[in-house]
């Protein structure tokens, strides 16, 4: 296989705290240093923690050690900005980006974001925010929302692949939706929830049918090379391996990285599974995971 490395490069951010692993914190944050040691290049070194645990996390950091971190807003606007003060004033921690649930700040996408934009006054513009749409299955208010907004910090979307119930997990056509209109929109996106897996499959514990990263990999990478919804849709639905193999390795390095730019990375609760399923899937020559 040739795959393009650029395909696969800090494609995974560390979502340990979040379901279904759920780690408590204390293993999380081991978890964590064992990946910072190996240095495994399909990881971003992000730890995604939620701002109402932060206090949890900065028990257990030691004295010159760095965390970067990808905070998500999982309460109000005032837990928010106490959070992101203390991860300004804390040298063991970097804020990397933050990830905001619309719906938790305002009834629409652009009261929401002005909220939001307010509780951040003090955070550095660079560090860039992706808002999940208050209705995922409409992305456009997002869309236009964040446009309005240019030019106050980097903004890109935030796509959720599942969750804990079944009616979270998004059709192949909302989330060729998604996709297409933030390709067409030049907006990034993140991903979350539910990709546990490279390939497309029902799982059979629960039977809900899981998207795989690989899928939204090479879908994303059909949209960006000028693929409309069905043509996205269709890459979505593989569910064979060795297709979705076949197709990576006949990426060039300019499209993996048209698709990359689209697709900034995506949380995973496992650490080590993105890796040895990119090692057995698509022979690519990651370091083994420790």
């Amino acid at each position: 296989m040739t795959v393009p490395h650029a395909l696969l490069d800090a494609l995974v951010d560390d979502a340990g705290l979040f379901p279904p692993t759920a780690l408590p914190m204390d293993r999380a944050v081991e978890r964590h240093r064992a990946d910072a040691a190996a240095g495994e290049a399909m990881h971003t070194h992000r730890f995604l923690v939620p701002a109402s645990r932060l206090g949890e996390l900065r028990s257990l950091l030691r004295d010159g050690e760095v965390f970067e971190l990808g905070l998500i807003a999982d309460q109000d606007a005032e837990t928010l900005a106490a959070a992101c003060a203390q991860i300004l004033a804390d040298p063991r921690l970097r804020l990397a980006l933050l990830e905001v649930p619309l719906k938790a700040f305002g009834e629409d996408e652009h009261t929401a974001l002005d909220a939001v934009s307010a509780t951040l006054q003090d955070v550095p513009s660079e560090v860039p925010l992706y808002a999940e749409p208050v209705v995922q299955a409409h992305p456009e208010p997002l869309l236009t929302a964040l446009a309005a907004h240019a030019g106050t910090r980097p903004l890109g979307a935030k796509l959720r692949c599942g969750g804990v119930r079944a009616e979270l997990f998004p059709s192949v056509e909302q989330v060729a939706a998604f996709v297409c209109a933030c390709v067409a929109a030049g907006v990034p996106f993140k991903a979350t929830a539910g990709l546990h897996e490279a390939v497309r499959h029902t799982a059979p514990e629960t039977g809900f049918t899981h998207h795989g990263y690989l899928n939204l990999l090479l879908a994303t990478a059909t949209a960006a090379d000028g693929g409309d919804e069905a043509a996205v849709r269709a890459v979505l639905e593989i569910e064979d391996g060795g297709e979705l193999a076949r197709r990576a390795d006949t990426l060039t390095g300019e499209q993996a990285v048209a698709a990359r730019h689209a697709l900034v990375s995506y949380g995973s609760c496992s650490t080590a599974r993105p890796v040895s399923e990119a090692r057995a899937l698509l022979n690519t020559p990651v370091k083994e995971h420790e």
